[in-house]
């Protein structure tokens, strides 16, 4: 995909100087990368957007695919930006039309995630897009409730990865592509 981006080291310093640093948000120990001010900048965000497009190698997904939920904010503006339609996928009883779901492990217990069963059809060209790849479980499990229902799946893109947690090595289904790493 071609981009206005003249400079991507630029670009990418540019992202990065905007996203900071929580100590010990949601619970101590933890160092959260928040994004709210990335959000907040114009500039910054059209960049991150940007980005996100020019990673995307091979076909143009036809298909953003949205984790609520700050998934929404970069993936409804990635699809804006490359011309393709918006998908959300959400937690269990926030859509209102018939799902599809699908249960998936976490650290201690289970959650789910639904898809409107009529968002896309059989073959679908999708890529998943969230704010930040942790241990990679939601986005696995988007992934495995869209092959399930026939997508093709594209790939995975994320603004921030933590790449201490490794989530990569478990995400063989697709290539992955981040913007960030810490």
């Amino acid at each position: 995909m071609t981009t206005a981006i003249a400079d991507r080291d630029s670009a990418l310093a540019t992202v990065e100087s905007l996203i900071r640093d929580i100590p010990d948000f949601p619970k101590p120990g933890i160092l959260f990368k928040d994004i709210t001010p990335l959000l907040g900048d114009a500039e910054g965000l059209r960049l991150s957007v940007d980005l996100m497009a020019e990673a995307i190698d091979g076909p143009t997904p036809e298909y953003i695919v949205g984790t609520e939920s700050r998934g929404f904010i970069f993936g409804a503006a990635l699809a804006y930006r490359i011309g393709a339609g918006f998908i959300p996928v959400r937690k269990p009883g926030k859509l209102p039309a018939d799902v599809h779901s699908c249960e998936y492990q976490l650290e201690y217990g289970t959650d789910a995630l639904e898809v409107h069963r009529d968002a896309f059809h059989q073959g679908a060209r999708t890529l998943i897009v969230d704010d930040l790849l942790a241990t990679g479980g939601t986005a696995r499990a988007t992934g495995d409730l869209l092959r399930r229902l026939g997508a093709e799946m594209l790939g995975y893109s994320f603004v921030i990865e933590l790449t201490f947690l490794n989530a990569r090595e478990h995400m063989t289904d697709a290539p992955v592509t981040s913007l960030i790493q810490y």
